[in-house]
């Protein structure tokens, strides 16, 4: 049995709003909603598991309406799929009432359930969200059914976290499950080899969303179970190191961020631009000017002043500019004393210029 296990698609969601790409982001999540429909078409998959949030909201019929009609381009292949935190089941939620095609079942019980394939002799075990928290560890009360156990049994969850569902896929893989499918979390991760993982969002939905994002593919072959991570996301948030030294002006930063992503020359990326190294202690550099330089989405400024402590000290002897540096001297060298030598260096100097 050939499956594809997709999880968080977000389908309506606009990440990175204010932004002018926001409106592309939002038609790309469908999009590889589609293409991801038109690969399970053209590898012949037997099942589609889709673990939660495949709306970022409540879905109204006419987006159930395309997707449903991109669900029956696959007749062969058999969708089942739950409501995550994100699409939890209201009780006006048109999940339940949509005429769904004949390959598409949905886990909609608040309790869990079960499906049986007969065709792929597969148990798929879930329970939907029907609010947007669940405290209580609900996955740890499904077993699998021990009067089958040479049927395959796979369990969709969505969750993970103190708030949804908290779970622990070791435990639920030693139940008997042969798959854990999970939904929730956006990076994609395997937790037990071959057994239990997150296919992560398929697109990457915001700036936190770091790193590669796709969807699973996997097989199920005489009890053996093997699944590989596979990226389809058409746009990616990358983080960029810019280097500053002493010598770096508000205007040559600008040059060098410009020519950095130009020489990246990636049209998949949105930058999440991290300034690092030593700036000369006066100067202090205006982010928000670099902003329309590319898809630019967050720049942090990590650089610290390159501030010559002996020299202040001679140079402020008897003053509480040299007291403060003293008082630092002895103490731990950790990251939050640094940040407080600097921040309070920076406020006195302030004030006496």
């Amino acid at each position: 049995m050939k499956f594809f296990h997709i999880a968080d698609v977000h389908l309506g969601a606009a990440p990175d709003v204010g932004c002018s790409w926001s409106t592309e982001r939002k038609d790309e999540i469908w999009d590889t909603f589609r293409k991801l429909i038109s690969k399970v078409k053209a590898e012949k998959i037997d099942l589609l598991l889709i673990a939660g949030d495949l709306f970022h909201g409540q879905p109204l019929v006419r987006e159930l309406k395309e997707v449903n009609y991109l669900f029956t381009t696959i007749p062969d292949t058999k969708v089942v799929l739950i409501a995550g935190n994100h699409d939890f089941l209201k009780i006006d939620s048109h999940y339940q009432t949509f005429p769904w095609a004949e390959n598409v079942l949905g886990l909609w019980s608040k309790d869990w359930s079960r499906v049986y394939l007969e065709d792929l002799d597969t148990y798929i075990y879930g329970l939907s969200y029907y609010s947007r928290e669940i405290e209580e560890p609900l996955y740890q009360y499904i077993k699998p059914d021990t009067l089958r156990p040479e049927a395959v049994h796979i369990l969709l969850g969505h969750g993970g976290d103190a708030k949804h569902i908290p779970l622990q896929p070791g435990a639920l893989v030693d139940e008997g499950f042969d798959y854990v499918a999970l939904g929730h979390i956006h990076k994609p991760e395997e937790l037990i080899h071959n057994r239990a993982a997150y296919a992560g969002a398929l697109e990457p939905i915001d700036r936190n969303d770091i790193g590669k994002h796709g969807f699973i593919r996997g097989k199920i072959e005489d009890g053996d179970v093997k699944i590989e991570f596979v990226p389809f996301a058409q746009g990616e948030y990358v983080v960029l190191d810019i280097p500053v030294d002493t010598q770096t002006t508000q205007t040559s930063l600008g040059e060098l961020i410009r020519e950095t992503i130009e020489e990246e020359n990636r049209k998949d990326a949105i930058w999440k631009i991290h300034l690092v190294g030593k700036r000369a202690a006066d100067m202090e550099f205006r982010t928000e000017l670099y902003m329309g330089y590319g898809k630019i989405i967050q720049i942090e400024d990590f650089t610290k002043p390159d501030y010559d402590l002996e020299e202040l000290k001679e140079q402020y002897k008897g003053s509480l500019i040299e007291e403060y540096i003293h008082a630092f001297e002895d103490a731990p060298k950790l990251p939050v004393n640094e940040k407080a030598l600097e921040y309070g260096l920076w406020a006195m100097l302030e004030t006496k210029g």
